[in-house]
């Protein structure tokens, strides 16, 4: 597992130097942030880690929030605890408009606010660890589950 997390981390380093910063970005009108892009970066390396309810690191599984704070505390030593909702609390409002690669994005997915969180991307996609199929996985903003469930945009660094 290690050997296959080494080879996704290379080839996500390997395409981000091919394409520039522009490969991360969706418009170039919003600011470019290097932590963001090694927030990104680093999450690849994550795809297909088991999901596990209350996991906080990659050995053991990983729930959405659990899989959030790892990610931002090796990637970027940034703090950010608790659940959802308070990882939510944490974060700076940002426009959907004006999200870039490392924010957050959270979902009502349980009748109540903030229930899921995911890092995004770019391009109209984020990495997250759903209980569903078990994996940490990318998945679609604009596909119809998370469409109907988006809620907001978080920031927690520049």
């Amino acid at each position: 597992m290690t050997l296959r997390r080494l080879f996704i981390c290379c080839c996500a380093l390997l395409l981000a130097a091919c394409g520039g910063v522009s490969s991360i970005r969706d418009d170039a009108s919003i600011p470019y942030s290097e932590k963001g892009n090694d927030i990104v970066i680093y999450s690849l390396g994550l795809i297909d880690t088991n999901y596990r309810f209350g996991g906080k690191n990659p050995e053991a599984g990983l729930d959405c929030s659990g899989m959030v704070s790892y990610v931002y505390r090796q990637a970027a030593d940034v703090k950010v605890t608790g659940n959802a909702a308070d990882i939510a609390r944490q974060g700076r409002s940002i426009p959907r408009s004006e999200m870039r690669a490392g924010d957050l994005v959270f979902f009502n997915t349980m009748n109540r606010s903030f229930s899921h969180v995911g890092i995004y991307i770019g391009d109209g996609r984020f990495i997250n660890a759903p209980s569903t199929n078990g994996k940490v996985r990318i998945d679609r903003l604009d596909n119809r589950y998370y469409a109907q469930r988006f809620e907001a945009v978080r920031r927690y660094f520049d």
